[in-house]
């Protein structure tokens, strides 16, 4: 990584022309993927990538350089380029711009930024880094889960078997004399299953991801998760057509926080509050949910796929109450977003690689267990729909609706499950179903996925218990436009 006396000298020449405050992101990336598709080992990657960021803020206007030159003489220029640049938001890349004009004058007093070095509030280890594994062992483990998943049936038509994994160190200095420096490992294994019968297709999958090194592939197997992927798929072939109508949804914790993270979790990431883009503005302190509900992003959690020691910003991380006792308390903030409405940020600032800036995002974010046994709210509710797998869907950020597909779901008949059904969706509003929840299980069950905003995607975990909404439209249709819309892949 870089010496800290060129950072501070380049954060220096990024202030030159009276800039607010500057930072210099400097990332140096590993990654590898196996995709295994059609029986057979489909795609081999792997990749270094390395280069730096440099921002300079100016009366809350941004402009934003990147660079893969770490010379002395490159992070120069794009620091040049960053303080001659109009500001707005002004993004490029040296390649773009190398022909801005790099005479300047001196900045008053000359004096070079004295960094120091932040410790973090806690460790994280990796017992092997994913480098450190050959090929040869990835791509055993990987046919193992394709193995196991095509000979569970003879219904199975296709599975695909996607193994993938991250290593990065960072570097993160500011004007304001802070310097961070990191490393973060990813590993994620996904497995999807198809089965057919009678023109019939079902789909069945199984995830597992961590902050973490290879170790995660010792402490799961992967071939019971190809098993219950395959057999998912193949249970759902004889699952009936879901009914329509609104009734009761008992959401279980092996659906993950799916509902929370899209209907309710952006709407509460500052840039889109104070924008107006979302749902909750302007709504601090007031009732947003059922009492029982509290909702915390929190990065922190060891080894969750969305935890980190600091963020994309080097403020350190942190547990953050969003709404609590369904009253709201907080909202995610990146640094800029949280001058603005003169607070602190909440270590929520998060960006895809060093060529983009840090805007508000979520890390793991979760309904926190409440005090209701999970076999109670199911033996509660005299009729209504389990989902136990949630699909892909949309929702729109500025009023809160949504749509969701279920991947898995079955009915329920007098406090009993009953049959799965199929083709099933769930239509809504974000806030409404907070408000009719009513009731929340002891237990907690995480999902995890890369979520996509502003063409930037970044790792997270969303989780929640097994919680009961009054009332939903079941196989709706949803008809929201708008710039609000959100389309939603699950992972």
């Amino acid at each position: 990584m870089l010496e800290k006396d060129l950072l501070a000298i380049v954060l220096d020449k990024a202030l030159e022309k009276g800039g607010d405050f500057a930072e210099v992101y400097v990332e140096e990336k590993r990654t590898s993927n196996v995709l295994c598709e059609d029986d057979k080992i489909e795609k081999i990657n792997s990749g270094r990538e390395k280069g730096a960021g440099i921002r300079v803020v100016k009366d809350g206007k941004t402009a934003y350089v990147y660079t893969n030159d770490l010379t002395a003489e490159g992070l120069l220029k794009a620091a040049t380029v960053a303080n001659h640049a109009p500001f707005g938001y002004h993004r490029c890349s040296m390649a773009v711009a190398n022909n801005v004009a790099t005479g300047s004058k001196d900045r008053t007093g000359g004096m070079v930024i004295n960094l120091s070095l932040q410790k973090p509030d806690f460790e994280m280890q990796f017992r092997r880094l994913p480098e450190q594994v050959d090929f040869a062992e990835k791509i055993e483990q990987v046919l193992a889960a394709n193995h196991v998943a095509r000979n569970m049936d003879a219904e199975i038509r296709q599975v695909t078997v996607a193994l993938g994994d991250m290593h990065k160190q960072v570097q993160i200095a500011n004007s304001e004399g802070e310097l961070v420096e990191d490393e973060l490992a990813r590993v994620r294994l996904v497995v999807n299953a198809i089965a057919s019968r009678d023109g019939q297709i079902q789909t069945g999958y199984e995830v597992a991801g961590a902050v973490s090194g290879w170790e995660l592939l010792e402490e799961v197997s992967v071939e019971e998760m190809a098993g219950k992927a395959a057999s998912r798929a193949i249970a759902m072939l004889s699952a009936r057509p879901a009914p329509t109508g609104r009734m009761p949804v008992v959401m279980h914790a092996d659906a993950g926080g799916t509902m929370i993270h899209e209907a309710c979790g952006h709407g509460l990431e500052a840039d889109l509050v104070q924008k107006g883009l979302s749902v909750y503005a302007n709504k601090m302190g007031e009732q947003v949910a059922m009492e029982e509900v509290n909702v915390i992003d929190d990065a922190t959690l060891l080894r969750k796929y969305g935890s980190f020691r600091w963020d994309d910003e080097g403020s350190p991380a942190r547990r953050t109450v969003l709404i609590e006792k369904g009253v709201l308390r907080g909202y995610l903030y990146d640094r800029m977003t949280a001058r603005k409405d003169g607070t602190e940020s909440s270590g929520n600032g998060r960006r895809e690689s060093y060529q983009d800036k840090p805007i508000p995002r979520m890390s793991n974010t979760f309904i926190s267990p409440g005090p209701d046994e999970p076999d109670e709210i199911i033996k509660s509710t005299p009729r209504g729909l389990l989902v136990k797998k949630m699909g892909g869907g949309q929702v729109n950020t500025t009023n809160g609706d949504f749509v969701f597909d279920v991947q898995e779901g079955y009915i329920i008949e007098d406090g009993e499950i009953m049959y799965p059904v199929r083709g099933a969706t769930l239509t809504g509003n974000g806030p409404r179903a907070l408000i009719d929840i009513d009731r929340v299980g002891k237990d907690l069950g995480f999902a995890i996925g890369v979520c996509g905003k502003d063409g930037q995607g970044v790792a997270v975990a969303d989780a929640q218990p097994t919680i009961r909404i009054k009332e939903l439209t079941v196989g709706g249709t949803f008809s929201g436009e708008g710039p609000g819309i959100k389309r939603i892949r699950r992972k």
